[in-house]
């Protein structure tokens, strides 16, 4: 595995000749060997449509290249800091979570809406997350940040979970999403999470929740 933690708040990456990395603006801490970090306009491995995908979400801080030999120290902000290892399956995360990903995943943009239908949509307009959800597909590992750290929820076929939707880290594995509301129309003006609305996973895999509902 590329990324290795080195506390609650600090990964470790290795970088390898022949291999690259795509980390978030400002996330490099510390560097030692001949490493380069170039700012990537096409967006990571998703291209353009990647790009454009986040554009709309205002999304547009552009990722950075890390590519030579040595090893590079990321994090941002003082979050907390999660690794996740793929193994050929999908990782779904919030943009502006991501801390540091391997150059082995494809990186796209998949609309909420297209899973949530229209409630998807309201959760981008009233609880203030973005309609864009990164994706991250194939064989590496990534490294999320998050608000007072991550505890990992099985989702399975007989137990969907719940989430709080400005909670939400992350989710991978044969999972649906929908965001659904306990509330009446005139009851959740001017509430965005919570009481509100909640984010319903049900399927088979692992949701990725933060510790606190402040948002990055």
């Amino acid at each position: 595995m590329t990324f290795r933690e080195i506390n609650s708040k600090m990964v470790e990456a290795t970088v390898a000749p022949g291999q690259r990395l795509f980390s978030q603006r400002g996330a490099m801490l510390a560097y030692r060997g001949e490493v380069s970090f170039t700012p990537n306009v096409q967006g990571g491995q998703g291209g353009l449509m990647s790009m454009l995908g986040r554009r709309v979400a205002g999304e547009a801080a552009p990722l950075m290249t890390v590519e030579g030999s040595g090893t590079v120290f990321f994090g941002h902000g003082g979050h907390h800091v999660h690794v996740i290892t793929l193994s050929g399956d999908t990782l779904y995360v919030e943009a502006d979570r991501l801390l540091a990903f391997e150059g082995t995943l494809r990186q796209g943009t998949m609309f909420l809406g297209s899973q949530g239908g229209v409630m998807g949509m309201v959760r981008g307009q009233v609880t203030g997350q973005g309609l864009f959800t990164t994706t991250l597909q194939g064989h590496g590992s990534v490294a999320v940040m998050a608000h007072g750290g991550v505890f990992e929820i099985p989702v399975t076929p007989q137990r969907p979970v719940h989430v709080d939707p400005q909670a939400y880290v992350a989710h991978h594995g044969e999972v649906r999403n929908k965001l659904s509301t306990a509330l009446g129309w005139r009851d959740m003006v001017g509430r965005g999470s919570g009481e509100a609305f909640q984010l319903e996973l049900s399927g088979n895999g692992t949701v990725y929740v933060q510790a606190s509902e402040e948002k990055l």
